[in-house]
């Protein structure tokens, strides 16, 4: 683990701890993915949003939860840093630890289902959901929007999140979806 991941973690975590209480709960988690489905203009249809909610309480289970070392339920930043650097340690691993919940969300961030997120849907879910300025969002898009397609398809946000969790370029565009890292 690196300071460059330490401060991604922290950026994460901000914007994980919906409530702003400084842990991040069950609750909190649940929350992050009502923040999406709230953001849309129309609700995703019930498949859609019972999957996101399944795997939203499995990344609790099986990622967020194993973190909680003293057992109140709760895990604050340091527990979760000292959790991710045990875990997100092998960026194979990255299609069973992170790619699931991923999937879902890039379902709810393409708003017109056309099977990539556009310029447009990129600014409106990251800036309302995420809280990252307009700016921000739009050069992190052109710099995520590898092929110049205007969109990001599935393998590119996949891209950009396994960067984000697991790399440690400091010049990787990927470090700011969540919002500008000083790096």
């Amino acid at each position: 683990m690196t300071a460059l991941q330490d401060l991604k973690f922290g950026q994460w975590f901000r914007g994980a701890d919906v409530d702003g209480d400084g842990f991040i709960t069950q609750q909190d988690v649940r929350r992050m993915s009502e923040r999406y489905i709230n953001a849309r203009a129309t609700p995703p249809d019930p498949q859609t949003i019972r999957r996101l909610t399944q795997e939203m309480d499995q990344f609790w289970s099986h990622a967020i939860a194993p973190m909680d070392q003293d057992g109140d339920g709760k895990v604050d930043l340091r527990e979760m840093t000292e959790g991710f650097k045990r875990v997100l340690t092998d960026r194979t691993l990255y299609p069973q630890q992170i790619a699931p919940v991923t999937n879902c969300f890039f379902d709810l961030v393409d708003l017109n289902g056309d099977g990539k997120i556009d310029q447009s849907e990129f600014q409106q879910m990251f800036d309302s959901v995420a809280a990252v300025p307009g700016n921000d969002c739009a050069a992190v898009f052109a710099a995520l929007d590898v092929d110049n397609s205007g969109g990001l398809d599935r393998d590119e946000f996949h891209q950009a999140l396994e960067e984000f969790f697991y790399g440690n370029d400091p010049d990787a565009p990927a470090n700011h979806i969540f919002g500008r890292v000083a790096v």
